[in-house]
């Protein structure tokens, strides 16, 4: 009886997980890696979250990076989770794309992000493809009370002896990573 319970109680767990993600939202490139449990599996095999920065925006907006991983083509994919911690809908504000007519044009983004290298005394803006679009979540509108969402960004990568950055993303406040 207690094994029923028990499995109950995770289907239900696992069938309420869900995602608040725009269904016109770009999905992160083949090079970035999931963290999303293998089919079949459950949810005890996922991996622990490890939070590298929270960077805190306007009206309870927080942004908590959960990655930055260097891929193999000379890319750093820093991902995480974009949440309304307040009580009320929030509008994803307009200036996370930026300013560069290019990146505006193809609508609300996190194009405005970018990574400094104090060290290196360089800052890294986020790449676009050959059409000019940002390699970041795109289609961002509103996030309802209590909600989050996940969000992935892409950089040139920093040399191999760049241990941590400095993540700016308009409107919040700036966070130091650690990279990987």
């Amino acid at each position: 009886m207690v094994a029923i319970v028990i499995a109950a109680g995770l289907a239900l767990g696992v069938g309420g997980c869900g995602s608040d993600e725009a269904p016109s939202q770009a999905k992160p490139s083949a090079s970035q890696s999931s963290k999303a449990p293998e089919a079949g599996k459950g949810a005890q095999t996922q991996e622990p979250t490890e939070v590298l920065a929270i960077l805190k925006g306007q009206e309870g907006l927080e942004f908590t990076v959960e990655s930055a991983k260097r891929d193999v083509g000379g890319f750093l994919t820093v991902s995480g989770k974009l949440a309304n911690t307040s009580d009320a809908v929030r509008i994803i504000p307009a200036q996370l794309a930026g300013d560069e007519t290019e990146i505006v044009k193809h609508g609300t983004s996190l194009g405005g992000a970018t990574l400094v290298d104090s060290l290196g005394k360089k800052r890294y803006y986020v790449l676009r493809d050959t059409d000019g679009r940002p390699l970041t979540t795109t289609g961002l509108s509103n996030l309802g009370a209590g909600r989050s969402t996940n969000v992935f960004m892409q950089f040139p990568a920093p040399p191999a002896n760049t241990a941590e950055v400095t993540l700016q993303l308009p409107t919040f406040r700036p966070g130091t990573i650690k990279l990987s």
